[in-house]
């Protein structure tokens, strides 16, 4: 299989060659697929180190942190269509109804054609390649823009897949807001864009100029509520470990706590015993450093050092804001206003289970939301009544893991969503088919009509 080389083009030459090679059907072609998965994971495996101090050089994230977060999730994504993916493609039966015997029903996915993935910077490698490579299993050609914040993982994956994959099949466009413009103003098949949702707002208006669908993983408020009923050791642990984890930059962290007032001193003491034991210090390798100085001094202006119940303190220089709990907070604070994405906790009381449900409802509805506890009716009022993108029940984070769960948000937090199988839907179309039999077709459709006619239409539909 020959594929010319074009260095130095345009974007607009990519995304026409992509189209064009699109058309030759080559794609389509399951073996096409499996071959260029497996030789972007052994990229990716190869060059590991390369990965790893990348992403240290941008924001401090540690070899273990880099692996467990960001390349295994990638590498089993990869494994999971290599070994899914014959089943995924094939055509589905489904039944005929009445009215169309004798005929064959079937579902037929088939690739969209070019995707254009916009990556986000707080897990540069899983946010930008999960959704490639699902691109890819569902056979399209892609069009990857890393972001920029994270300049260093940019360039490393930017250099991997631009050295080892065809642009006509693959490409990633470097730059900035720039670029991203110029890129939203191009017609694509289907744009996956991951990050804020203010930006979102603007990826889904420009998506909406040439009727391209998205989907659009974004974040919000994801709240955590620990009633008394919890088990209070186990809920502090993986919280703290959760909202902590890259340093709070995380789209599903925990954004808030909801406590029951009854065990608000003694939850609050938890959470100050288990940051202290993870010793989240300046130079700690399993703590990372915030992304850049504009997200540093916006995360500071969101202390109130008054209601600053344990942490606090920051190195402007190292670009480090140590785990910060606030308590007393109101509803009306700053740090209520918008999403924290960063190591900041504000922690609120509340005495009754159901109306702090229906204040969380009110809101605008979260990519996703925590519950700890061990009442079977709690569990179901948080499951039936609140709506979010999707979450846990005496865990935070986790779902994630789950390639079964779909992943993605609701209304503000987002449209769509993906992981597993859900991954290959989003980027494939479901064709049906309704193949006919061309023998015992009753003559009662066609003209002219008569009641009689009419009384046996009523019955088949």
């Amino acid at each position: 299989m020959y594929f010319p080389k074009f260095d130095g083009m345009k974007i607009q030459e990519i995304i026409d060659r992509q189209k064009a090679f699109f058309k030759t059907q080559q794609t389509k072609n399951i073996k096409f697929r499996k071959m260029y998965l497996e030789k972007l994971r052994d990229i990716i495996v190869k060059n590991e180190g390369l990965l790893y101090e990348a992403i240290y050089k941008d924001f401090g994230k540690s070899k273990f942190d880099a692996f467990t977060t960001e390349i295994s999730f990638v590498l089993n994504d990869i494994n999971y269509y290599l070994k899914n993916l014959n089943a995924l493609a094939k055509p589905k039966s489904v039944r005929t109804n009445l009215a169309n015997q004798l005929g064959k029903s079937k579902i037929y996915p088939e690739p969209l054609g070019n995707v254009l993935v916009i990556g986000a910077w707080n897990y540069p490698y899983q946010l930008s390649l999960s959704p490639i490579i699902a691109a890819l299993a569902a056979g399209n050609c892609c069009v990857l823009k890393p972001s920029e914040i994270s300049e260093n993982t940019m360039k490393a994956m930017s250099k991997l897949i631009n050295e080892n994959f065809p642009p006509e099949y693959l490409y990633a466009y470097e730059g900035g807001i720039d670029e991203a413009t110029e890129l939203l103003k191009l017609k694509f098949d289907k744009i996956f864009f991951t990050g804020s949702t203010k930006v979102g707002k603007i990826v889904y208006q420009a998506a909406a100029e040439n009727l391209t669908p998205v989907v659009l993983e974004l974040g919000g408020k994801s709240p955590a509520i620990v009633t008394k009923d919890a088990n209070l050791e186990v809920a502090a642990k993986r919280i703290v470990w959760g909202k902590f984890l890259n340093a709070g930059q995380t789209c599903v962290a925990p954004d808030y706590l909801l406590v029951e007032e009854s065990i608000h001193e003694q939850f609050l003491e938890m959470l100050r015993k288990y940051i202290t034991e993870f010793k989240y210090g300046p130079d700690s390798e399993h703590y990372t450093r915030i992304i850049n100085q504009r997200n540093f001094q916006r995360l500071i202006r969101l202390i109130n050092k008054e209601k600053v119940y344990f942490g606090g303190n920051s190195d402007e220089k190292k670009l480090f804001i140590e785990p910060t709990l606030l308590n007393n907070v109101s509803w009306e604070d700053d740090v209520m206003q918008e999403e924290i994405f960063g190591p900041i906790l504000p922690v609120i009381s509340f005495t009754n289970f159901n109306l702090v449900l229906t204040t969380v409802m009110e809101l605008e509805k979260p990519l996703a939301a925590y519950l700890f506890t061990r009442n079977s009716e709690e569990k179901e009022a948080f499951t039936m009544k609140l709506s979010f993108g999707g979450g846990c029940i005496n865990d935070v984070i986790m779902h994630l893991g789950n390639d079964r769960l779909p992943f993605g948000g609701v209304g503000n937090s987002g449209i769509g969503n993906y992981h597993g199988g859900y991954g290959f839907e989003a980027f494939s179309h479901q064709k049906s088919i309704l193949e006919k039999a061309t023998w015992g077709e009753p003559n009662i459709k066609y003209p002219p009509y008569s009641e009689k006619k009419l009384s046996w239409i009523r019955k088949l539909l």
